[in-house]
């Protein structure tokens, strides 16, 4: 076990290689804290271990594989011997064309995004009832406020991952282990910059990073941003449903019969 003192955290940051990822990497490494980076791809993480050696441990991987999961935690355990904080960033997005519905698609999302979590979840636990004020963290999305158009498999997937951890919260409090949602709106990453539709409130992924990284420090129970757009949402979310269908069914590339005589 790696004895040498640190002042900051022992963090487990998922997905780590790119997008939100690796900015809340930086900010968190910045900050002064140790991170075990995973990821599938190892290279920016090997880069990130360059420019931090003495606070990055690399544990690439692929989560959806249980496996690899547990020898990630073991890594984990035997340099460290415990986590105060692990952060399930991983996840992946594909939009429904409703036309050609594809319910392996719907498989794929929900692995990546659910499974992989639950399975990071179940390595984490042990590691956290050894850590120092652990906290669980996990990154949902504010697709969950408003079912939005092409979002079934997305929205689904974070919606489940949000129940999960929601759940987790209300058994874990009595061990003392805190959950955070951590619910983005749009931010600017490799994954967002495939979509071919407008992105309104769009945020740079380094100031993504810092309000994620100030929400942990509070552990805070929901961090959500930016609030204009989670605001709007939820305005939306608690219309009667008729208008909300009627409002979201705007947003939709299938048009209503009525819009096609």
């Amino acid at each position: 076990m790696n004895t040498t003192t640190h002042t900051g955290k022992r963090i487990w940051l998922t997905g780590a290689s790119s997008g939100i990822g690796a900015a809340l990497a930086e900010e968190l490494l910045a900050r002064g804290h140790r991170l075990a980076l995973s990821a599938r791809r190892r290279e920016p993480l090997d880069a990130l271990a360059a420019r931090w050696p003495q606070q990055v441990l690399v544990v690439p991987g692929d989560l959806t594989e249980p496996d690899a999961v547990a020898a990630i935690a073991a890594r984990i355990d035997a340099e460290w011997g415990a986590l105060d904080v692990a952060i399930l960033n991983a996840g992946t997005c594909e939009y429904v064309e409703v036309r050609a519905f594809e319910a392996a698609m719907v498989e794929r999302v929900v692995s990546a995004n659910l499974f992989s979590a639950a399975h990071c979840v179940e390595a984490a636990l042990p590691l956290l009832r050894k850590g120092d004020q652990p906290l669980l963290a996990g990154v949902a999305s504010a697709a969950t406020f408003l079912a939005l158009p092409r979002a079934e498999a997305y929205g689904a997937s974070k919606a489940a991952l949000r129940y999960l951890l929601e759940s987790l919260r209300v058994d874990l409090a009595a061990e003392g282990i805190a959950v955070s949602v951590i619910s983005p709106g749009f931010v600017d990453t490799p994954l967002t910059r495939r979509n071919d539709f407008a992105m309104p409130m769009r945020w740079p992924a380094d100031k993504a990073a810092r309000r994620i990284a100030d929400g942990l420090d509070r552990r805070a129970l929901e961090i959500a941003f930016p609030r204009p757009f989670i605001a709007l949402l939820l305005l939306l979310a608690h219309l009667p449903g008729r208008l909300r269908l009627a409002v979201t069914q705007r947003m939709s590339r299938n048009p209503s019969k009525d819009d096609t005589r």
